[in-house]
């Protein structure tokens, strides 16, 4: 008998099976299976009482707190598409992320108010306010408050099922490659698949003890909230990435995973209080490749490294670099630094060149990186020329340009797309060069990324001025910082005469990105 996927049967198991097992910690509260299970519940039917309609889109800015996690089964529980929108963003970018989805409802934390107030009217008719520490209780940009809201619901049953497993379960916004950032599509069918890849790859069991590092506004936290609940683990909260707090957090809660960039595993491992671990901690690590002296470093603090590659248009991690037991010890972290092999729910992870031939397996040769399988998006929403572009020929075009090395491991070589990966934030240079352009002085711009021991890129503009002007580099970035999220103002404006070209006046930002990236093995790195 045929039975559509959804994770929302995870929630119903686990709530069935470990109903008095802790689900959720956040500070000194504490949420049982059956507890949680009870709050997505009531959230589900508040949120028809604001008259979401199966299909409507509930958008969510909010960090790592209980009622964003709550939200990945609470929203589709009530047939609903959930928009986690990046808390990072400046207020115009989630304007345009509520109005291009159409989100209907708009859950805010309190302390995310200033990037709400300067949008007066752009925002969806119904505002939810989640309390914030120190952040003023009365909602601040109007609606009602969290509280409020959960009043409005109900404790009936919902039914724990969905009729398609293909309608969409979340859209998560993606910077890409234009001005725009592109609204990916997953289905409950994927958000299934994807939680199991997690489990098996990640190592998760019922003892698993997870600390929310990675932003579960990024790709649905890579469907780790789906995967605990799916195994009846515990989701450990955290507002903030502090690496006091995360060690204090480590040793109190007996964590046991967490994800996060290689910006994350630096800031642990560079911590104070950095010692050796107590028990096995197993870290998944994206967004940037890791270095192999970072993967060495948290080796030795008794962490066991998980790199995966992927992109949001793959519900996150694609692929896994599995360890193999012939690895000579001395290269394990430089093997382990490649994006490695697909991960089980995958249909095929190859490298081919224009005309989608596989490149040889020689560890030289460049091709481009393409996908299919349960865990490749739809689509974009409401973007079907974009969507057309992205699977040409069947399989979904990264734009990233890798190799594959004689044993099959695929290895990054550069991105295609121009995206900058700062801290495992993605950054569009095109994006930065539309706000500079946007000065009356610039007459010409290029931004690439250069290197940055903490963050892996950070973005750099390169600026032709026009003649009889003379802006600061410090009135540009303030230019760019009141158009863009702050963490997408370049860290650095250098001034040139011209900017290098093709005969047909295309810019050669592969010349700019050389002279940064010179003293680098290759022109990504953790």
């Amino acid at each position: 008998m045929y039975t559509p996927l959804s994770p929302l049967s995870f929630l119903a198991r686990s709530a069935e099976v470990f109903p008095a097992k802790t689900a959720m910690v956040y500070g000194d509260r504490r949420s049982t299976y059956a507890e949680f299970a009870a709050h997505a519940t009531r959230v589900a039917h508040a949120l028809r009482s604001l008259g979401v309609r199966p299909g409507d889109r509930v958008a969510y800015l909010a960090p790592n707190v209980p009622e964003a996690l709550v939200a990945q089964f609470a929203v589709p529980l009530a047939g609903a598409v959930l928009v986690a929108i990046n808390t990072r963003l400046a207020p115009e970018e989630v304007r345009y992320i509520c109005d291009h989805s159409g989100a209907k409802v708009l859950v805010v934390d309190a302390g995310l108010h200033p990037t709400l107030a300067p949008l007066a009217g752009g925002l969806p008719d119904e505002i939810v306010t989640v309390p914030a520490p120190g952040a003023t209780p009365a909602p601040a940009v109007g609606g009602i408050s969290y509280q409020e809201f959960l009043e409005r619901g109900s404790d009936d049953p919902l039914p724990w099922a969905v009729d398609d497993e293909n309608a969409p379960i979340s859209i998560n916004y993606t910077s890409g490659t234009t001005g725009r950032p592109k609204g990916v599509v997953y289905t409950h069918r994927g958000a299934y698949l994807n939680a199991l890849g997690e489990i098996v790859h990640s190592g998760h069991t019922p003892d698993s003890v997870y600390l929310w590092t990675l932003p579960m506004f990024h790709c649905n936290g890579w469907c780790t909230g789906w995967a605990l609940a799916a195994i009846g683990g515990t989701q450990v909260c955290l507002r903030t990435v502090d690496p006091d707090r995360i060690w204090e957090l480590l040793d109190a809660e007996g964590v046991t995973h967490l994800n996060g960039a290689p910006t994350v595993l630096r800031m642990i491992a560079d911590a104070p209080q950095a010692h050796r671990l107590p028990r096995p901690l197993t870290i998944t690590t994206a967004a940037a490749p890791p270095t192999p002296t970072i993967i060495a470093r948290m080796e030795e603090l008794g962490a066991r490294i998980v790199h995966v590659y992927g992109l949001t248009e793959t519900y996150g991690p694609y692929s896994v670099c599995e360890p193999q037991r012939d690895w000579p010890a001395s290269d394990r972290p430089r093997l382990l630094a490649r994006q490695g092999v697909g991960m089980l729910q995958t249909d095929g992870l190859r490298v081919v060149d224009e005309d989608m031939n596989d490149v040889p397996a020689d560890g030289g040769t460049l091709g481009e990186i393409v996908m299919r399988g349960n865990n490749v998006m739809a689509g974009y929403h409401e973007d079907p020329e974009a969507t057309a572009r992205a699977f040409r020929g069947g399989w979904f075009h990264s734009g990233d340009l890798g190799v594959r090395h004689p044993d099959g491991y695929v290895e990054l070589r550069d991105r295609a797309k121009d995206i900058i990966i700062s801290g495992g934030e993605n950054i569009s240079t095109v994006e930065v060069e539309t706000a500079l352009d946007s000065h009356p002085a610039v007459q010409e711009v290029a931004v690439v990324a250069i290197p940055d021991d903490h963050w892996g890129e950070r973005p750099k503009a390169f600026v032709v001025l026009r003649e009889n002007t003379a802006p600061t580099k410090e009135e540009l970035t303030a230019h760019v910082r009141a158009r863009l999220a702050g963490f997408k103002v370049p860290d650095e404006i250098e001034f040139v005469a011209e900017l290098p070209k093709t005969s047909t006046g295309k810019i050669q930002k592969f010349q700019l990105r050389e002279k940064e990236w010179s003293t680098k093995p290759h022109k990504i790195q953790g």
